[in-house]
């Protein structure tokens, strides 16, 4: 059983010992520090939580609204929910944070507390290890029984998100009432299956082929959205009776689409795409993070504007984007960050801008695709054990390949002339992620394996 504590949120499965799982006694003590230090950061003692369909959900969700209770905290339950609406209800709802409880793609046996300051995005790395360290301590203290919370339920909030991605100035229901557009969704039986047929409906798609829509937490397949896990819903659109299929994560926030072929469309060429039609209406920055697509890049600079990188993580991510006041951002996983609506990883609206995009350009989804610079993205990842040094790890391939390019904000990357491979440490798992990119996937593959037995013969 697994308990992984970090600036991003809590993480664990479900059951075992306190501090080896994710048990009512960790729950109970996160979030009681959380709501410690989120009260602390304002005067309005108010929060926001929502949850995914997991099986555990329930149990967790009624954990976290109790101790917020009893600390004295105002809570705002929305219940079976997406991430991005749970972001932007802290915000309508003037909150002071917000509480996510998602283990985004894991497996059916892990949950998280994701957390949310009050502006709903994710919490910095400063504020998380303050979090930690009321945790530690349990430093909280309980109110009062006249000064206990309230409790409310609110189940509007899906409506008020799908509401403001339609008011979009880019966003054009008409140009995509008009297209026609037949697609099938695979929802993973999670909150997607709330979500997107209403918003489909609503931007006037005009036939929706539901796969695994029933928000019952039981995963049909691995819910981490890669082409090896979503082969039921591309052979649905094999036979070409449909324009698109798209795939969500149990919490909404990334989006994969397959063509009107039956071939995955790339999760990397999400972002790539709907970027593509921002920078067309909107000149600006693009922002990604060190292990997405060289080919945003090169559709950026293909649109008058300029990119660059962030370490991995959302709150990089919008931290660059911030900075550099980019127009439209995110990850390579179909992480879209659109900040004329929030700053948040939003599958929901990155769904209205593309299928906006598709329907102005008047092409295939397939033909979509061959307009962008073909990059082909290997992702392996190494299993680490307690007595493995993954610092000395990096610091070595570092030293191995000196002569290259090397970028260590995050790990290491190491890019060569026409390609690129990324180490990192991961935040939420016991592995070291290895991302490699070539214009060819024999290259990017022979990449990836040098990297990998090269890790090999310094653990040897």
């Amino acid at each position: 059983m697994t308990l992984i504590t970090s600036i991003s949120g809590i993480r664990g499965t479900i059951g075992d010992k306190p501090g080896e799982g994710l048990t009512p006694l960790d729950v109970v003590k996160f979030t009681a520090a959380f709501g410690t230090w989120a009260i602390s950061k304002s005067e309005n003692k108010k929060l926001v939580i929502g949850r995914d369909a997991r099986i555990s959900g329930e149990m967790v969700s009624n954990l976290v609204s109790s101790t917020l209770i009893g600390l004295g905290i105002d809570v705002i339950d929305l219940g079976l929910s997406t991430t991005p609406t749970v972001e932007m209800a802290v915000e309508m709802e003037s909150a002071s944070g917000g509480i996510i409880l998602t283990a985004s793609h894991n497996p059916i046996q892990w949950n998280a507390l994701k957390l949310l300051n009050a502006n709903g995005e994710f919490i910095s790395g400063e504020d998380g290890a303050e979090v930690l360290t009321i945790a530690e301590a349990e430093d909280f203290e309980f109110a009062q029984v006249l000064k206990l919370g309230r409790y409310r339920q609110d189940d509007s909030f899906i409506d008020k998100h799908i509401q403001a991605i339609i008011d979009l100035p880019l966003v054009d229901r008409e140009a995509i009432r008009s297209a026609k557009f037949r697609v099938v969704i695979d929802c993973v039986n999670s909150t997607g299956g709330i979500a997107l047929p209403k918003l489909l409906t609503v931007l006037g798609v005009d036939e929706v082929k539901e796969l695994y829509c029933e928000p019952t937490g039981h995963f049909p397949h691995n819910p981490e959205p890669l082409p090896e896990n979503i082969t039921h819903i591309c052979s649905d659109l094999e036979n070409g009776n449909y324009d698109l299929g798209i795939v969500v994560d149990p919490d909404v926030d990334r989006l994969a689409l397959i063509q009107e072929n039956g071939i995955p469309f790339g999760e990397e060429y999400t972002l790539v795409a709907v970027s593509d039609y921002i920078l067309k209406h909107k000149k600006g920055n693009t922002v990604s993070n060190l292990s997405s697509s060289m080919a945003l890049r090169v559709v950026a600079e293909r649109n008058k504007g300029s990119y660059s990188s962030s370490a991995v993580g959302e709150v990089n991510v919008v931290t660059e984007m911030k900075a550099t006041d980019a127009v439209i951002g995110g990850e390579g996983n179909g992480g879209i960050i659109y900040p004329e609506l929030h700053y948040g990883r939003d599958a929901l609206v990155g769904i209205a801008l593309f299928l906006t995009h598709l329907a102005k350009s008047g092409v295939s989804a397939s033909k979509l695709r061959a307009s962008y610079p073909n990059y082909h993205i290997s992702k392996n990842k190494i299993e680490l054990t307690p007595e493995v040094d993954v610092d000395k790890i990096l610091r070595l391939i570092e030293k191995k390949y000196a002569n290259e390019k090397i970028n260590t904000t995050d790990g290491v990357k190491i890019e060569f002339e026409n390609e690129w491979v990324h180490l990192r440490k991961s935040n939420t798992e016991p592995i070291i992620r290895i991302y490699s990119e070539s214009d060819s996937e024999a290259t990017s593959e022979y990449l990836a394996n040098k990297i990998i037995n090269d890790i090999k013969e310094i653990i040897s």
